[in-house]
């Protein structure tokens, strides 16, 4: 649905009842529905990785592998059914003829950002290499930090929670709700602090929130996502959201913890801080160039209306 350069995946239909409008198709019977339907998933997933032994217990491969599975099933198959039996349509912002590819571009770009972090705390004198360790453990990182989280959270928090409050109630608000739920759902992980989740809500939850609005592609925000926590842990040594890094450099940082991140990893750093808001700027400068931000869904009616020259779609 286009309104004035405003998309949006999904809208009420025009021939809706009322109680399917409020019970059914508003935003937050869809994110209800999108919770109930994944709940049970986590919980069916959950038992079936413990039934085949893959668990965290397990080898490398299939620690992973229970983790990927763990992770990206139970989110894929709640929006699957959310937007094919409720929505009714195929979730073009999630597969698409260019989802290959904007998933490869989102690799690049996470691995250029979070290079540009290290670089910048290396430049300062906070980020120092002391050794090379060819035998770190790379592929539950990548099964588990990379592709699961990279994939399941976009799923839950930028397909999910931040396209559906945006289809009610806007961009703005959307942004907002969404990144400090991102934010704050790392509050718990080892080393966090009020800080280290205020800096997730600004740097990662706005910025992807904000590509989200810029491009309307998961697999982009996903290809960044997990390669950000990639690069940050596996490749450079450092914490992945406090998660303890086992990287092909052995690395330490030096300094106040404002400046390397202390235990949670140097997204708790004003370096990661203002390098992703300065991304966040620009990806926000694109969307008014764009006309990419969108009303509520008020408002968009009244448009609608306005356009037709008064006459309400109910009325066609």
């Amino acid at each position: 649905m286009f309104v004035s350069g405003q998309k949006v995946a999904f809208s009420i239909p025009a021939g809706a009842k009322p109680w399917q409008r409020w019970l059914l198709y508003s935003s937050i019977a869809r994110l209800l529905i999108f919770i109930a339907l994944f709940i049970p998933g986590v919980i069916a997933i959950t038992h079936a990785m413990h039934a085949l032994g893959w668990t965290h217990t397990a080898g490398p491969l299939r620690a992973g592998l229970g983790q990927l599975f763990g992770r990206i099933v139970p989110a894929l198959v709640a929006y699957l059914l959310l937007t094919y039996f409720v929505e009714r349509r195929r979730p073009a912002e999630l597969f698409s003829r260019n989802a290959p590819s904007r998933a490869l571009t989102g690799l690049l770009v996470g691995t250029v950002l979070f290079s540009a972090v290290v670089g910048v705390m290396w430049l300062l004198g906070s980020y120092h290499v002391t050794s090379f360790n060819p035998g770190a453990n790379w592929v539950t990182a990548l099964l588990m930090v990379g592709f699961g989280a990279g994939i399941g959270e976009e799923i839950m928090f930028r397909g999910a929670l931040f396209r559906i409050l945006e289809e009610g109630f806007g961009s703005w608000a959307a942004l907002f709700v969404s990144a400090l739920f991102f934010g704050w759902a790392h509050i718990s992980n080892p080393g966090a602090t009020v800080w280290s989740s205020l800096a997730i809500t600004i740097e990662a939850g706005l910025l992807f929130g904000l590509l989200y609005v810029v491009t309307r592609s998961l697999p982009l925000c996903m290809g960044v996502h997990a390669a950000w926590n990639f690069c940050q842990g596996t490749v450079y040594g450092i914490p992945v959201s406090g998660t303890s890094a086992d990287g092909w450099l052995v690395s330490t940082r030096t300094g106040p913890d404002w400046l390397t991140g202390g235990a949670f990893g140097a997204e708790a750093s004003v370096i990661a801080l203002s390098l992703c808001t300065l991304v966040t700027l620009a990806l926000l400068a694109v969307a008014f160039k764009r006309g990419c931000i969108v009303s509520p869904a008020w408002v968009r009616r009244r448009q609608s209306v306005a356009a037709m020259g008064g006459v309400s779609t109910a009325e066609l």
